[in-house]
């Protein structure tokens, strides 16, 4: 996204369903309402709208919310964001759009960037936007979404899956993660972990749904894998064996490996490659180091492998992930496209 000559900010109008959730209403504007460009300039401009007219949309709560915006306004976004609702009716029940909102969703420009907080995927399945792609729900729902729309590839353990122009979120609070998601693969690390300080909550969580459906409570007395997460952190630049975690925790590797998972929702070696990743990319940044540095840095050892990691997690090589964010870390504007930003080929599922 450029903020150099003709700005504008990117714009996200958010579809607000009868019996929406007002705390998920919120994440989008709290989340995209912060970030700014070094002229003090927002990136985004975030707008609420109904399938109606505007008026008043019931929630799930005691209090109904006045809406501004009509229907037409979907066609002004370059993001929609559907959260969810617990009042779709015939999209949830028998997987088909009512007429109003078939109407509404006619707006949006071919191209739009399209992302779901929830069950607010549902709208997007019943539309037909998810036909052969992955997507992922609420937990709960989750084995619903896939019987009622087996064309889906439903992915029920992990927390949201950028596919590149669509993007889907586990629940609830899953949502403060894609918008997140969203703002750092628009704009870098160091913008969304700005505004992730600023909402007080992680810039990236560990794992994925599984950690949090449910299981008996364990033994309050059984150790957890805190520490040596904590201990690998400190030296991510070195080789870091799976015995010398386990080693951290006085547990075997295979007690380790399982208590792992339970509390993360990955394997040891995937969660020191996503951290791998996350250091490369702060690095990339926020530094002048050269890609060998960085890969010595980041714990890949050569350039190559770590060039193999960052095309398999973000879909580009360090040298493009450099050039496309750290001009706008250090102020300088820049000519990118934001088409080219925010419909890049598929991304993997994070």
């Amino acid at each position: 996204m450029s903020s150099g000559p003709g700005f504008r900010p990117h714009r996200v109008v958010v579809l607000a369903l009868d019996g929406l959730l007002p705390f998920e209403l919120g994440i989008p504007h709290r989340i995209f309402g912060r970030p700014k460009d070094t002229r003090g300039r927002h990136l985004y401009e975030v707008v609420t709208c109904s399938v109606r007219p505007p008026g008043p949309v019931d929630t799930d709560a005691d209090f109904a919310i006045q809406v501004p915006n009509g229907p037409e306004t979907l066609a002004t976004a370059d993001t929609v964001i559907i959260p969810a609702s617990y009042e779709l009716g015939p999209v949830f029940e028998e997987g088909v759009l009512t007429p109003e909102l078939a109407a509404a969703l006619a707006h949006i420009r071919p191209g739009t960037r399209l992302a779901s907080i929830c069950t607010g995927v549902y709208v997007l399945a019943a539309a037909g936007y998810l036909d052969g792609r992955p997507a992922t729900t609420h937990w709960a729902e989750a084995d619903h979404l896939q019987r009622l729309f087996p064309r889906i590839e439903v992915d029920a353990d992990v927390l949201f899956i950028d596919d590149g122009d669509i993007l889907t979120s586990a629940g609830v609070a899953a949502g403060i993660d894609l918008c997140l998601h969203m703002v750092r693969r628009d704009h870098g690390t160091a913008v969304a972990n700005e505004v992730a300080r600023r909402t007080v909550v992680p810039p990236h969580r560990d794992g994925g749904q599984a950690q949090y459906i449910h299981r008996p409570v364990p033994d309050p007395q059984v150790a957890t894998t805190t520490a040596a997460r904590a201990w690998a952190l400190g030296r991510l630049h070195e080789p870091v064996q799976l015995r010398d975690m386990a080693e951290q925790e006085a547990m075997s590797v295979r007690t380790f490996t399982r208590r792992f998972r339970e509390e993360t929702g990955i394997s040891p070696g995937q969660w020191l490659t996503q951290q791998r990743v996350e250091r490369a990319r702060h690095l990339l940044e926020s530094t002048g180091l050269s890609v060998d540095q960085v890969a010595r840095d980041a714990g890949f050892g050569t350039a190559q492998s770590m060039r193999q990691h960052l095309q398999t997690a973000l879909g580009v090589t360090p040298t493009a992930y450099r050039r496309t964010f750290r001009s706008g870390a250090s102020g300088a504007d820049d000519d990118r496209s934001a088409t080219a930003v925010d419909h890049p080929p598929r991304a993997p599922r994070t």
